[in-house]
């Protein structure tokens, strides 16, 4: 029976099923397609009517399946230069992965980066299909233990399916929890760099145009997921056999008080360095990316500095912004709330001066029914007195330019995972705020996954144009990430995520949410602190009426 496949604004009819090449051609720009909204690999065969749109690094999935398919390229040319390596993937710097060698006293050096080079190189030249076959788990685990990867038969008892896939390409085989490209041919876009003690691997971002955006170091940032992924190996959570061997091992309390313990520490830390300077720190800023737990954290840190005798205000940034009509427009003529400014900078400013000064303020009160600021409260600031601002922007000198640099302590707040599936497979810190922002949106918003999914891709662009740079100047980024947060937020955010149309266009996201959630134990949200962060996301906080 015939069917009609519209492609490029061409319907064309087909006598007998065809795969998606057969149909795009063979463009090597092209990555994945979705057919009917759904994302597809290219070797995917279509039988019936359908429309088919092509996709390259320009897009999210694609970029993903890219991504995933350089970490398989990678791995396999490793194996073949050096087959007695273990090696360990991991999301670093400039939106790139890392590669770690895991034998005891060596790292990477120039000449194993060009010998990776050169692998890599030959394998693309030899454009090797890259097929998927379906195995049961136990031949699955047959497989990776004959091969070496005793990590990845480890995650396989957390599997609850009775099957597993597995990639080959060649001899080699291994699996990325991932679509493929078709084979290595089309793996050309790469940068491989020496990045002591292993290797920088950058590829193509969405973000960038759908090319390798410029290398930039971020030390602060660095260090940051250096500091997780130390905290990670030494409590043996850096990997969610491992977080689920500490649940089965210690105990629900133990563990949750265990990772509960590392914000204590950072909190003590920071409590710390702004006792030490307070004689000059009038202005704390609070900062970070969407659902890294600002408002928890903020309330935390100022009951830290009370135990010290430092009695910081909490002014909020919402109360800032310009009346609705007023909002700044983006490029698609649509208010933009993440902008710098959609709040009264010159207000806020003026208000930080007077009150720093001394001086009685009236600060105004934003009504969000309303869509204006109204009268707030009057205050005056004693001399001892910080003032605590938090919100995206806090870091933005444009906002706090009255306030000389020395008298701010600067703190970018964010959730720095440095967890793997198994050595191949990192997890996203991104897909980490969006799961809390998914469960936060439905217990407090009453919004559905979908909602959430449509505003996601406005909330990272806004992230990426006004956030991330400022955290290089900050004096403390605090990592807010707790090992068993997924274990508990599991139960809230799998529903969620499972009532998505596998026909909509929010599916290959939801579906690789899924995909990742499932492997975690679950773990009962009633030793949960009323003041841990993750209460932000679940509900039952005791800062919820602050």
């Amino acid at each position: 029976m015939s069917f009609k496949v519209l492609f490029d604004s061409k319907e064309t009819t087909y006598d007998n099923p065809v795969t998606i090449l057969d149909v795009v051609g063979p463009n090597r720009e092209y990555v994945c397609a979705t057919v009917n909204g759904r994302v597809r690999e290219l070797t995917y065969t279509v039988d019936k009517d359908c429309e088919i749109v092509a996709l390259t690094c320009k897009d999210r999935d694609a970029m993903r399946i890219y991504e995933s398919s350089l970490r398989f390229l990678v791995a396999m040319a490793m194996h073949k230069i050096h087959p007695n390596f273990e090696i360990r993937f991991s999301y670093n710097v400039s939106r790139s992965v890392f590669l770690q060698i895991l034998k005891p006293n060596t790292t990477a050096s120039g000449l194993m980066v060009k010998e990776l080079i050169n692998e890599m190189n030959r394998l693309v030249e030899a454009d090797l299909p890259l097929v998927r076959q379906i195995v049961s788990k136990e031949e699955a685990a047959k497989i990776f233990k004959e091969d070496g990867y005793e990590d990845k038969v480890k995650i396989l008892k957390y599997r609850p399916e009775k099957t597993a896939h597995i990639y080959h390409c060649g001899d080699y085989r291994n699996y990325m929890y991932s679509r493929m490209v078709p084979s290595t041919g089309y793996i050309k876009k790469w940068i491989v760099k020496y990045y002591h003690p292993g290797m920088i691997i950058q590829y193509p971002r969405p973000e960038a145009g759908g090319e390798i955006p410029p290398f930039v170091a971020s030390p602060t940032f660095g260090r940051t997921l250096k500091r997780a992924h130390q905290w990670g190996v030494a409590t043996g959570c850096d990997n969610i056999v491992g977080i689920n061997e500490r649940i089965e091992k210690d105990g629900d309390v133990q563990f949750i008080t265990l990772c509960e313990q590392n914000h204590n520490r950072q909190l003590c830390e920071l409590g710390q360095m702004i006792e030490d300077e307070k004689d000059s720190i009038r202005l704390i800023c609070i900062a970070g990316p969407s659902s890294s737990g600002k408002t928890t954290f903020a309330n935390r840190l100022r009951i830290e500095l009370l135990s010290r005798g430092i009695r910081p205000l909490r002014i909020s940034m919402d109360d800032y912004y310009v009346d609705r009509d007023q909002t700044p427009l983006d490029e698609d003529g649509k208010p933009d709330f993440e902008s710098v400014n959609a709040l009264d900078i010159e207000l806020f400013n003026q208000n930080l001066v007077d009150l720093i000064a001394g001086e009685e303020v009236d600060l105004p009160k934003y009504d969000f029914k309303l869509g204006k600021r109204v009268t707030g409260r009057k205050i005056k600031l004693p001399d001892d007195q910080p003032i605590i601002i938090e919100g995206i922007h806090a870091l933005n000198e444009l906002l706090t330019s009255s306030v000389p640099v020395y008298q701010k302590f600067k703190i970018f707040i964010a959730p720095q995972s440095q967890i793997n599936i198994d050595n191949h497979n990192p997890m996203s810190l991104t897909d980490l705020r969006l799961l809390r922002r998914l469960v936060r949106d439905n217990q407090f918003r009453n919004a559905s996954a979908q909602n959430t999914f449509d505003m996601w891709p406005s909330v990272r662009k806004g992230e990426f144009r006004w956030i991330y740079d400022t955290q290089e100047g900050a004096n403390y980024v605090f990592n807010s990430f707790s090992a068993y947060e997924l274990s508990v937020m599991k139960k809230y955010a799998m529903p969620l995520l499972e009532a998505i149309d596998p026909e909509s266009e929010h599916w290959p996201v939801a579906e690789r949410l899924i995909r990742m959630l499932k492997f975690f134990d679950d773990l009962p949200d009633k030793w949960v602190p009323c003041n841990s962060i993750i209460r932000e996301f679940i509900g039952g906080s005791c800062y919820e009426d602050f």
